[in-house]
């Protein structure tokens, strides 16, 4: 689907926007290519390495992918501790949850 809704929160794929609560959120290049990602997989666990991979390549270092997530969680989540949204696996990687 080119525009994804899960609770409060939409991204439009075609025209690279995201949006919280109908306000548009500035993403980094990064934070948005992890979210795309997710979108495109939602409702599935994504490894670390399968993220890795996609959005760096060859690094196999999982703090360059917790420090995005991370930042990402702040701009998308009303509380970025107890993420709705995008949620974290452990030991494995993160899952979008698709949410009322």
């Amino acid at each position: 689907k080119p525009v994804f809704h899960t609770g409060d929160l939409t991204v439009d794929l075609v025209k690279r926007i995201v949006k919280v609560e109908g306000n548009e959120v500035k993403l980094s290049p990064k934070e948005y290519d992890i979210l795309r990602i997710l979108v495109q997989h939602a409702g599935k666990v994504l490894t670390h390495q399968f993220m890795l991979k996609q959005i760096w390549g060859d690094t196999t270092d999982v703090q360059y992918l917790r420090v995005y997530v991370r930042q990402l969680r702040q701009k998308i989540e009303k509380t970025p501790d107890q993420p709705r949204y995008i949620t974290t696996e452990t030991g494995v990687g993160y899952r979008l949850r698709e949410v009322e």
